[in-house]
């Protein structure tokens, strides 16, 4: 009888410890240097991070992946802040698919911006629809089978280490590469982002929208509360006023999503950080970067949207390219990243473009 009760128990802590079955996806949605990330638990509930631009082709392209994912309804919908290539589509999409919980960082700090202030008019009535909750650091999302915890917003980090987190609490050492910068033409919502680490059992990934270079200085120096993750997004679509060493080399990625344009984000000084951060194994770009160049960008089966076929064979013959469109193109069709986790921390990231895949196992 004590045999079978040391099993039984045994068993039972064993499953506790292995978490959810089934995959959590998330798709990274082309939005042309703006923000559209679905994440959708093996039960179907849905997390949709911002909406994109204003205007059918973005909202076009999020529809696309809705029909690909099966996504009938947003349970949860979080805005990381009010600038138009994050709000944009949501006044569209709102009339298009039920959206059950909406979650913010509050007020806009830049109502003195006549297109920002008529957007919160209209986000007040389209949350009155649903329910509405304005997060800070430690907050959670209930999201079935995931720990989705807020790390900023409002300006505030999180500050207490991230439980069962590995690396959390510990000492810092990338904050010595790593100094504030001038910030004062970065637009101040952007400092206000609303940003998590989502953990999948032994899965974790971070999404910090905008959030700003000074910014993550405060929340990873000296000690880093959120310890190592496995997939990052880049901040603010790969511009060089996020992504700190401090940031970025704390937080030991194996893996990297950029969500850039053609010519938004995607700078050299990120590429950089990236490619001497310790254990990154790969970078996955939503767009060939016309800043990175040749050097920098990652190979073209990461590379979802690969077009202006002029300007990138005048780059690759070494001749100064012809002028192209500022990041915003009406290309067809656009590709998505997906990436598919599972509890035991391993996850596979695939290119909607070239159904190229490739599967990183969990780490030891």
């Amino acid at each position: 009888m004590g045999r079978l009760l040391f099993v039984l128990v045994t068993a039972a802590l064993t499953l506790g410890q292995t978490g959810p079955s089934g995959v959590l996806d998330i798709y990274f949605i082309d939005t042309e240097g703006g923000q559209a990330t679905l994440y959708r638990a093996p039960s179907g509930e849905t997390l949709l991070v911002d909406t994109g631009n204003a205007g059918e082709r973005d909202l076009q392209r999020i529809l696309q992946v809705f029909d690909v994912a099966e996504v009938k309804q947003i349970d949860h919908l979080l805005l990381t802040h009010y600038h138009s290539d994050h709000y944009g589509g949501l006044s569209d999409l709102s009339k298009r698919i039920p959206i059950k919980h909406f979650y913010d960082h509050g007020e806009s700090v830049e109502l003195d911006r006549p297109n920002i202030a008529a957007f919160m008019t209209t986000y007040r009535d389209i949350v009155g629809r649903g329910i509405r909750t304005v997060v800070k650091p430690g907050d959670r999302i209930p999201f079935d089978g995931a720990s989705v915890t807020i790390v900023v917003s409002d300006g505030q980090v999180l500050r207490k280490p991230l439980e069962n987190a590995p690396g959390a609490g510990r000492s810092n050492a990338a904050c010595a590469g790593s100094h504030e910068r001038d910030e004062s033409k970065v637009d101040p919502d952007n400092h206000q982002s609303a940003g998590f680490v989502l953990a999948y059992g032994r899965f974790r990934t971070i999404n910090l929208g905008d959030f700003t270079w000074n910014r993550e200085l405060q929340l990873m120096c000296p000690t880093n509360p959120i310890g190592t993750v496995d997939l990052y997004l880049t901040s603010h679509h790969g511009l060089d006023q996020s992504g700190s060493p401090a940031l970025v080399h704390g937080l030991q990625p194996r893996v990297a999503i950029m969500n850039n344009g053609t010519r938004k984000g995607g700078h050299v000084q990120t590429a950089e950080t990236l490619e001497s951060s310790f254990r990154l194994e790969d970078v996955w770009q939503l767009h060939w970067s016309y800043w990175d160049g040749v050097e920098h960008n990652a190979p073209g089966l990461r590379i979802a949207n690969v077009d202006e076929p002029a300007q990138l064979a005048a780059i690759v013959a070494g001749s100064e390219p012809p002028a192209g469109a500022n990041g915003n193109a009406a290309h067809a069709p656009a590709y998505y990243i997906k990436v598919s986790a599972r509890t035991d921390g391993s996850f596979t990231v695939t290119n909607s473009r070239n159904k190229y895949s490739k599967t990183y196992r969990g780490r030891t």
